[in-house]
This record gives structure tokens, C-alpha cells and sequence, in this order.
């Protein structure tokens, strides 16, 4: 009798074994994996947008033959702490009043607003996900608890040289140069061997995992073989225009001061700006190198055909264009990033190989994964959902994308059109059909008084006070902000 009950138990186990199984695989179906690729300071010099003639990025160019390449994406906020923090909580920084650096731990105690977000990683976990993260994705770390495995992050934005080699500021992690001698001494390295060995193992549950990578943020040290790849008499100088900030208001140039930055001018002058100019391209390259790792260890696993794959930059990069070596700016170059979604294999539903030029903002991330993972909407998400886009690029589209700088500091995007209004009422206005270097303010010609007022409804319609727990202090105008909201504590 009691060898009959043992069988049955057991037959019993394996059948609630067997159900589950099925259930699990059932789940998996509609619910893919997300795999979500993190690249520090990268603007637009990969060669699947031509941003750059020398781009060479041959990992990131076949994720946007596989999915969706947005060029026309732009971050919610031109440095890395309040556009990290956005992405991470679905909120823009001017409903959570986090425009400058903050704390992982801080971000959820910024306003009452930041109070009520759940973060993107969090909200996949709380419907069933197994998540995982590996170096920069937040701005200092990742949030404490936010994932259920923690690969850390090394601190800074090294290997550093014993000393700097052609620009030494203490303010700033600016320097270029080849440096170290190889890959494995890299961060990044470490960080996407780490991810294809989470790729690699069995999950029971789908997965959400997040690979934050450092590269090209400076300093742009990287092993020599990838300066080899960019040989410095080839290297073509972008697009620069002295005088350029001649046409901006006043306020323009006070947010945009990055006095420990070096000058398009000195380099000039002093014979650096191929050799800077060089070693951004070498930093991409490199990145890509790493994202390469983990693409390849992905199509080799069994999660290929069942994982969506994201990759964005946090914002862009100026290298020489109106005249900075630097972010935190309103203009193109320093608000727009790449953006690449590639659906699951098995998703017939999604188009590959495709680009669109439609404006849209990384704040768009959060409602998108959620959507496309068949998860029940987060009501609070201030984005929008791409997945329309991602199905047919021909669906009308009369959104605009914003970029927050400060307080009533705001750049409004869209196919034709860069509008910048600052707290002031100062404005700024392009026409990228004719001038896509933004080197003509037109923002006081009459012909485009129609257009501004357009443009001027998709300015955000709340602008919280910034956060005491939000700090920046990279010039005078950014110092005041942040002392007045530390008083105001």
C-alpha cells in the first residue's frame, strides 16, 4: 500500500511538473525576454545612421538590419542623471523635477511624483520576470534592489593613466589617447562577457536583462588596435562653424558654459582635433566590440528566438560642433542618440530592417517594452507607446520629442524643426530641411511664426521645481539652481 501512494505521489509531481512546464513555456511565448543594451555619451556615429564617415560599428549596424533603427530619437533630458532617471521611472524631468545628477537611492525621493514611480526593471519583475543588470544604468550604479542580480559596476569611468595625456582638469574625466594595452583590462569587457554568461544560463521564469556600457563617455582611453582602425590622416572632421553661437540668445550660452571642457578653438590651435576626434571613433568602436560579445552569445543560446533587444544611448555628443567638446546642450547634436529595437524572432508581427525618421523620446522605452511584453499598462508612464511604429512606419505620427535642460528649459523636435525655449522666453528655432547643423536661428523671423506656435504646444505643461535632491554644478547658471534648491530644502 504504501509503494502504490509513493507512485501515485510521484505520478501526481510529475504530472503538476509536466503542467508547469508547459505553463512556463506558454508564458515565455507571450512574455519575450528583453535584453537592454545601455551605451554611455553616444551620438549619432555609428554606421547605421551615417553620422560619421569614418563610423565603424559593424555589431550595432546588423541589431538595426534586424529591427527598428529611430533616427530621429532624442534623450528626455542632455546629461546622464536626469535622462537615466526618466527612462528608468517613465517620468520626464519635469514632472519629477530631477534635471541634474542624483543618487540611485534619491531618485524615488526627489518630489512626491518621483515618490510614486516604480522603475522600469521592477515593474517587469513584479509580473512574473527574472532581472539582471551589469555596470552603468542608472547614473552612479544600479539602484539597490531594483534587480534581482546585481553584476555592480567599477567606480568611475577608468582604467586611468598615471597621469593624463593631453587634457588634465580635475573637474572633468576628459582625456584622450591609447590606453591600456588590452581589451580585458576594459570595464565593458567585463560587462558584456558577464551578460553572455546570464544569456547563457536556464531561466525558469522570462528574463530582463540590462548591460550598461561606459564607452565612449571619457576619458576616450581604449586599447591601440582601435585608433589602428581609424588611422589618423583619414579621419574627417565634422561639420564646424566658427562664430557658430553668434545667433543664440544670451541664456543659450550661459547653460551651455563648460569652462573645464577644452574649446574647438584650442583644439584647433593646438593640433588636437583629429587626435580627439579620432579617439571618440576608436571609444565607439571599441563599444561596439562589446555589444558584439553579447549579440553573439545570444544567437548561440536557446533564448535567440523569444528575446527582444534594445539599445540607446542616454544623449548625445558634441565633438567640436558648436564649438564644446561636451553634453548639456539643447541642440541636436547633444539630445540625439541612437535608438534600436529588434523584435523576437518569433514575432512575425514586427518589421525588420527598417528606419524611421519620426520624433520620438527615450522617455517612449518604458510603455514600449511593457507593450511589447504583454504586460498590463503602467498608467503612470508619461512616454509613448512605439510598438505602432515598430508594426508599419507609414501610421500618422503628430508627436514631437522633448529634451528638458533646467527648469522652462525645453527643446521641442520633429522631422523639419528644432524649437528651444528657455526660462527666460528666449527661443531658438531650425529648419533641419535647410539647416541641419543648426547654424541659423530663425526663431526671430516672422515667416516662422505659424511654425513656433505649432511647436510651442508640445512644450511640457508642468515644470516642477528642481529637486533638492538633484544636484549639478558645471557653471554658474547650473551652480545657482542647485544651491537655491538646497536652500529651499
Amino acid at each position: 500500500m504504501k509503494r502504490r501512494h509513493f507512485l501515485l505521489g510521484a505520478a501526481g509531481a510529475l504530472a503538476t511538473s509536466a503542467c508547469q512546464f508547459t505553463w512556463l513555456e506558454e508564458i515565455k511565448k507571450t512574455h519575450p525576454n528583453v535584453l537592454m543594451l545601455i551605451v554611455d555619451d553616444l551620438n549619432d556615429w555609428i554606421g547605421a545612421m551615417k553620422g560619421h564617415p569614418n563610423a565603424k560599428t559593424p555589431n550595432i549596424d546588423r541589431l538595426a538590419k534586424a529591427g527598428t533603427l529611430f533616427t530621429n530619437a532624442h534623450a528626455p533630458a542632455p546629461i546622464c542623471g536626469p535622462s537615466r532617471a526618466s527612462v528608468m521611472t517613465g517620468l520626464m524631468p519635469s514632472s519629477t523635477g530631477i534635471y541634474g545628477h542624483i543618487k540611485d537611492e534619491d531618485i524615488k525621493r526627489a518630489n512626491d511624483k518621483a515618490a510614486q514611480s516604480i522603475f522600469l526593471s521592477e515593474y517587469f519583475r513584479e509580473h512574473g520576470y527574472y532581472t539582471a543588470a551589469i555596470g552603468k544604468v542608472f547614473h552612479q550604479n544600479i539602484a539597490k534592489n531594483s534587480f534581482d542580480d546585481n553584476g555592480g559596476r567599477v567606480k568611475g569611468f577608468g582604467p586611468h593613466a598615471k597621469k593624463n595625456f593631453k587634457w588634465d582638469d580635475p573637474r572633468t574625466n576628459t582625456d584622450w589617447g591609447a590606453f591600456p594595452a588590452q581589451d580585458k583590462q576594459m570595464p565593458d569587457y567585463d560587462a558584456a562577457k558577464w551578460t553572455a554568461k546570464k544569456l547563457n544560463e536556464h531561466h525558469d521564469k522570462p528574463f530582463f536583462i540590462a548591460c550598461g556600457f561606459l564607452r565612449p563617455h571619457a576619458p576616450w582611453y581604449v586599447p591601440q588596435k582601435w585608433f589602428d582602425m581609424h588611422p589618423i590622416d583619414s579621419v574627417t572632421l565634422p561639420p564646424y562653424l566658427p562664430n557658430d553661437l553668434n545667433d543664440v540668445p544670451d541664456i543659450a550660452k550661459q547653460i551651455t558654459s563648460h569652462p573645464m571642457m577644452p574649446t574647438t578653438e584650442w583644439a584647433i590651435k593646438n593640433n588636437e582635433y583629429k587626435n580627439i576626434v579620432q579617439s571618440y571613433l576608436a571609444s565607439v568602436s571599441f563599444v561596439d566590440s562589446c555589444i558584439g560579445i553579447v549579440l553573439d552569445a545570444l544567437d548561440k543560446s536557446v533564448h535567440a528566438n523569444n528575446t527582444a533587444v534594445v539599445l540607446w544611448g542616454d544623449h548625445g555628443y558634441h565633438i567640436g560642433e558648436k564649438e564644446k567638446f561636451a553634453k548639456m546642450t539643447l541642440w541636436e547634436r547633444a539630445t540625439r542618440t541612437p535608438l534600436i529595437i529588434k523584435p523576437p524572432r518569433n514575432d512575425s508581427s514586427f518589421k525588420t530592417n527598417q528606419q524611421t525618421s519620426k520624433p520620438v523620446s527615450l522617455l517612449d522605452l518604458y510603455p514600449t517594452l511593457v507593450k511589447m511584453c504583454g504586460l498590463p499598462e503602467n498608467k503612470s508612464n508619461q512616454g509613448r507607446n512605439l510598438v505602432p511604429i515598430l508594426k508599419a512606419d507609414d501610421i500618422e505620427w503628430q508627436h514631437a520629442a522633448v529634451t528638458t535642460y533646467g527648469p522652462n528649459n525645453h527643446s521641442v523636435k520633429t522631422e523639419r524643426y528644432r524649437y528651444i525655449r528657455y526660462e527666460n522666453g528666449a527661443e531658438e528655432l531650425y529648419d533641419h530641411s535647410k539647416d541641419p547643423n543648426e547654424w541659423e536661428n530663425l526663431a526671430k523671423s516672422p515667416e516662422y511664426n505659424q511654425v513656433k506656435i505649432k511647436l510651442i504646444t508640445h512644450l511640457p505643461k508642468e515644470n516642477a521645481e528642481w529637486s533638492p535632491k538633484s544636484y549639478y554644478r558645471g557653471n554658474t547658471y547650473f551652480n545657482n539652481k542647485t544651491e537655491n534648491a538646497m536652500v529651499k530644502k
